[in-house]
């Protein structure tokens, strides 16, 4: 009978020669053997049950011959140290959309201290920025919004699971919150232009309203920074993740916009241009 140790180092084999990461099998065996990591490096060489080999190799497939991200397989991934439930219904949050949560959470500390600020999250997806803002600043009174029903579901349940409490809006950015103004503005909207080639794991599977973001990438941004002035308070963060070849238009748009705005963009730890950000003191 087949070792853990057997069963791994064959899977690995397999997803190299699809020229796919070995890394992302570990996950899966991680996930589907039922094991802690300490166990499994203690039961390598030990027999693996077969339902245990059932379920990882179902799994298995699904990535290496439908390409489907082990995050959808496993219907969970880690973002800023919590766990949240993903689908196909929301984006797979990425490792820079956790650099922009650390650095409002720096601006919230800097420009807020310990007291409560009003913060919302636009096109929140999964929930992952708002219910890591509300574990870690507490204080804050934190809202979400998303146009797409879906999500919010998804957002919602991870909410609950976390214990944030969260007021979520269904609806086209502003749309649902009127007259509404905020302390804190945090954006990562859809910014990939709709003529752009995508990955298949990403275009088969991720959904496109969540990826798309008109010709240039740019059509929510631009009507962010339109109808934002009205809802940022004073003092006031915007805060926006984005595609590192956006972030010069961005801050053109927010300087027409916040005229009297600290406007400044930080690269992500890739060194590129990531994230943007408007102060208004």
């Amino acid at each position: 009978m087949p070792t853990y140790e057997g069963v791994l180092r064959d899977a690995k084999k397999r997803a190299r020669r699809a020229g796919l990461e070995a890394s992302a099998v570990e996950l899966l065996f991680m996930h589907f053997s039922g094991l802690k990591p300490t166990e499994l490096y203690l039961s390598l060489s030990e027999t693996m049950p077969c339902e245990a080999i059932d379920r990882f190799e179902s799994a298995l497939q699904e990535y290496i011959v439908h390409h489907r991200p082990i995050q959808y397989i496993t219907g969970e991934m880690f973002f800023f140290g919590y766990t949240l439930k993903v689908t196909e219904s929301v984006l797979i949050p990425r490792f820079e959309t956790e650099e922009l949560v650390e650095k409002v959470l720096t601006l919230y500390d800097g420009m807020f201290g310990a007291k409560s600020a009003k913060v919302l999250d636009l096109c929140t997806g999964s929930g992952c920025i708002a219910i890591a803002i509300k574990k870690e600043a507490p204080a804050c009174q934190v809202f979400a919004s998303d146009i797409s029903p879906a999500a919010l579901t998804i957002a919602r349940e991870n909410a609950a699971t976390l214990d944030a409490p969260i007021v979520f809006y269904e609806g086209d950015l502003f749309e649902p919150l009127a007259n509404e103004t905020f302390d804190i503005i945090v954006a990562n909207p859809p910014y990939i232009p709709d003529s752009e080639k995508v990955a298949d794991i990403i275009f088969d599977h991720e959904p496109h309203l969540a990826l798309f973001g008109g010709k240039e990438g740019l059509d929510f941004y631009r009507r962010i920074l339109v109808e934002a002035p009205s809802h940022l308070n004073r003092p006031g963060i915007l805060a926006f993740e984005h595609a590192y070849h956006s972030a010069s238009k961005i801050r053109e748009w927010a300087a027409l916009a916040f005229p009297e705005a600290d406007i400044y963009t930080e690269k992500d730890m890739q060194d590129k241009d990531r994230m943007t950000f408007v102060i208004q003191r």
